[in-house]
């Protein structure tokens, strides 16, 4: 297994870090890393890290959902529940940016459901999954080729881009935002969606937020940090939307976390609670999508 160790920040480039939280990685490794704070600018991301060639040993469990599909276990079933109904708002989300129902790109795109509903409602799809298990069922759900990398599509050209929970896995994060940047129509929508590390969940569960989910995330947004680094690409924040299932489906995975059990009731009711504290709190919702155009 090999590391590497950021020396600067990804957003803003300084270099002076403070340690945050050392969290450990419950789902796959049991090691323990530290996350770091950016002294400047506050950005969170986890240093150091697994480099790119030995991450992926890091996603070798059957209880990950989004590369495997499956359905074992209550947390895995309530999972499954919940991506029936964002789906749908997510199709109904491009749709309100882009009426004329072009062409998408999903960067990340899993075992390919999101795509799969954007086809069916007459968008002209494309995919990119590194994961060998999860394009290939991602091909099969869609009935389209996947890409592996953004090698294998260029010269197109979209009108919307969606990154589903993705941006905080991506080890190349700033060349990658620019090269998918150059992919976007001149008025092209791109949209990302991630952990908010600002929520009343990340506060109260603390290193044992299942959303920090050491190393396979590397960063760790909040509303602030996500906007300085748009504009860093020169990209305008157009909103930002609360993904409000997301704070019972954490709690429930955190609340595991903690003991090794966990407890549906104490889940829900800490979900509601983060809700409500970010409907009165500046939006700060357990995970957020981010809508933005460029400048």
């Amino acid at each position: 297994m090999s590391y590497e160790r950021l020396e600067n920040c990804p957003v803003c480039n300084k270099t002076e870090f403070r340690n945050f939280l050392v969290v450990t990685d419950n789902t796959v490794s049991k090691e323990s890393f530290v996350i770091v704070e950016c002294e400047n600018c506050t950005f969170k991301f986890t240093n150091p890290r697994p480099d790119s060639a030995s991450i992926g040993n890091y996603y070798e469990s059957a209880d990950y959902v989004s590369h495997s599909n499956t359905t074992n276990g209550i947390i895995n079933k309530a999972y499954h529940v919940v991506r029936s109904i964002t789906t749908k708002q997510k199709v109904e989300l491009i749709n309100r940016y882009s009426l004329a129902k072009g062409s998408i790109l999903d960067y990340g795109c899993g075992t390919g459901k999101f795509l799969a509903a954007c086809k069916k409602d007459g968008w002209e799809i494309r995919g990119v999954e590194p994961n060998a298990k999860a394009k290939a069922i991602a091909s099969s759900e869609t009935g389209e080729i996947i890409a592996t990398d953004l090698q294998d599509i260029q010269g197109e050209k979209f009108e919307v881009i969606t990154l589903w929970h993705v941006l905080e896995h991506i080890h190349t994060l700033n060349e990658t935002i620019e090269e998918l940047i150059s992919l976007l129509q001149e008025d092209g929508t791109l949209i990302i969606a991630v952990p908010n590390a600002d929520s009343h969940d990340a506060q109260q569960y603390k290193e044992n937020w299942a959303a920090y989910d050491v190393p396979r995330h590397l960063y760790h947004f909040t509303q602030a940090t996500m906007k300085r680094f748009l504009k860093k690409h020169k990209m305008k924040l157009e909103e930002a939307l609360p993904m409000k299932f997301d704070a019972y489906y954490v709690s429930l995975l955190s609340e595991k976390q903690k003991d090794g059990k966990g407890n549906m009731l104490t889940s829900v009711l800490n979900g509601y609670k983060s809700n409500s504290y970010a409907a009165k709190h500046g939006n700060d919702y357990s995970s957020l999508i981010f809508v933005a155009k460029r400048k």
